[in-house]
């Protein structure tokens, strides 16, 4: 009895542990939702920073055409699925993780922002952008299919790269 009781500790656990970004301080004030074995919620890895400066900003839209990059005062109102989470970019090195809960598992669209000059409001010329596809961006909107993730009842995890205007072929990853 006593030996199937501690295996039943070491199953809750195992079941009790949630991805983590390798070395990384999960940051955003949803931080719990990735990190206590809680969801749903996205645990967003940030790679490929041009600097150390600014904000970093995870923001969440419903999976569809008409309300993906909508306007976030547009979407409550409407009663649209719409999160931010936002933190100042953390000095140093190392890896980067944010988290932020979605309301329910299900698919969702996620954009990454890093507001370099920390004034809230997107700079086309300095400030960067991602996805979770991973796909350069290039000079156009970023098709719906490169913002989507799927959100099981924990943590869905995903690697972003951020990306930066390159000149006249348009965003793409710092090499």
């Amino acid at each position: 009895m006593i030996r199937v009781m501690k295996m039943m500790a070491v199953t809750a656990v195992a079941l009790a542990v949630v991805p983590q970004a390798a070395g990384a301080q999960v940051l955003g004030s949803d931080a719990a939702a990735c990190t206590g074995g809680g969801g749903p919620a996205i645990l967003a890895r940030i790679e490929g920073l041009k600097d150390r400066k600014g904000n970093l900003k995870l923001e969440l839209y419903p999976a569809n055409e008409e309300d993906f990059l909508a306007d976030d005062g547009v979407l409550v109102r409407a009663g649209k699925t719409f999160r931010r989470v936002q933190v100042p970019t953390p000095t140093g090195g190392g890896p980067i993780a944010m988290c932020i809960r979605v309301p329910r598992p299900g698919r969702y669209a996620l954009l990454f922002t890093h507001d370099r000059d920390g004034k809230n409001k997107f700079n086309f010329w300095s400030d960067g952008a991602g996805f979770p596809a991973n796909t350069k961006l290039g000079r156009r909107k970023p098709p719906l299919e490169s913002a989507l993730i799927d959100v099981p009842s924990g943590v869905a995890t995903v690697t972003i790269r951020a990306q930066y205007l390159r000149g006249l072929s348009g965003f793409g990853p710092v090499e």
